[in-house]
């Protein structure tokens, strides 16, 4: 017998969350000569290219479209491990920790990758907190059906 209720709706909410943080801008940095749009795929250059401006994405970042997109995949795989609380509970924290990790690359994308650039964040940018407070959840009640389902065995 296997419990699987909120953990399923929360795990799907961190995935929402974080493929939206891996689809859509996160802010915008501002240099001396142009606006760069932030997103998880890069920086490319805002507007239209005329009289021979740049145009097109300025510098790529992989690692953290790579990470937020593992962050986003990790909770829609474990919706479906149901039946091994154990393997669930063990993604719950791998997807803990790649969410950390995707926010700690975006931060240091943001801040780092240019000098004396202002950062301006989306409002998107909470979109990981609110990810890892659903993937937390997630694992406590996890947590408390496994615990419900052996003191059950216990009592057989």
């Amino acid at each position: 017998m296997v419990i699987q209720r909120w953990q399923s709706v929360l795990l799907l909410v961190a995935a929402v969350a974080m493929a939206t943080f891996s689809f859509l801008s996160l802010g915008q940095i501002q240099l001396p000569d142009y606006t760069l749009n932030f997103t998880a795929l890069g920086f490319f250059i805002e507007g239209e290219a005329t009289n021979g401006a740049a145009s097109g994405y300025y510098m790529h970042t992989w690692p953290l479209f790579i990470v937020s997109l593992m962050c986003a995949i990790i909770p829609l795989i474990n919706i479906f491990l149901f039946k091994n609380l154990r393997l669930q509970k063990t993604l719950c924290l791998i997807g803990i920790l790649f969410i950390l990790a995707a926010v700690s690359i975006g931060c240091g994308y943001g801040y780092c990758a240019f000098e004396g650039a202002a950062v301006s964040w989306s409002t998107l940018i909470i979109a990981p907190l609110l990810a890892l407070i659903a993937d937390i959840m997630a694992y406590s009640r996890i947590n408390s059906d496994q615990k419900m389902l052996r003191s059950v065995d216990r009592i057989r």
